[in-house]
């Protein structure tokens, strides 16, 4: 009983991987490049200019005023020995808080950009998502796999989703 339960769990395991195999052997497979993809696609330039534009203005407000602010502690460190003790405990006070909200505002400008970043990038990833399964459905392919170590000719679709891409 023993070695009939052995037989049949090779008999299964046999016919399971030669199914699996022949499965493979129809299976259409391509490929993508997703870093020229992205780095070529139209939605990439265009994302790139519009982050440029919202964050240009804010970017050198930001520069000015940390220009200004260095000028002013550089000022207070000459100046400080000839001021009065009241003067200089209400300029240091001054320049600490403008300190504190300079490195607030930097911060702030850093998590903007950053989330604003990641939503562009979601949203083209999502377009060019689109665009590769549109291509992928035409060409009848099973998978598309980005970014193999190694693939031989006729397998890669990057161009054709470039065209596509493009054309939208």
């Amino acid at each position: 009983m023993r070695y009939a339960s052995q037989f049949l769990a090779v008999v299964m395991a046999s016919g399971l991987m030669l199914g699996a195999e022949a499965a493979q052997a129809q299976t259409k497979v391509g490929t993508i490049r997703a870093a020229e993809l992205v780095q070529s696609s139209p939605q990439f330039r265009s994302g790139q200019t519009q982050m440029k534009s919202e964050f240009d203005k804010r970017k050198s407000d930001l520069e000015a005023e940390a220009k200004k602010l260095g000028e002013d502690l550089q000022k207070f460190k000459r100046e400080q020995d000839v001021m009065s003790a009241d003067a200089r405990s209400k300029l240091e006070k001054e320049l600490n808080t403008r300190k504190i909200d300079f490195d607030y505002k930097q911060r702030q400008f850093g998590e903007d950009f950053q989330k604003r970043d990641r939503e562009l990038t979601e949203s083209m990833m999502a377009k060019i998502k689109e665009v590769v399964v549109a291509v992928a459905k035409e060409k009848g392919l099973d998978v598309v796999v980005q970014d193999p170590v190694y693939v031989g000719p006729g397998i890669d679709i990057t161009d054709d989703v470039l065209k596509k891409l493009q054309a939208k």
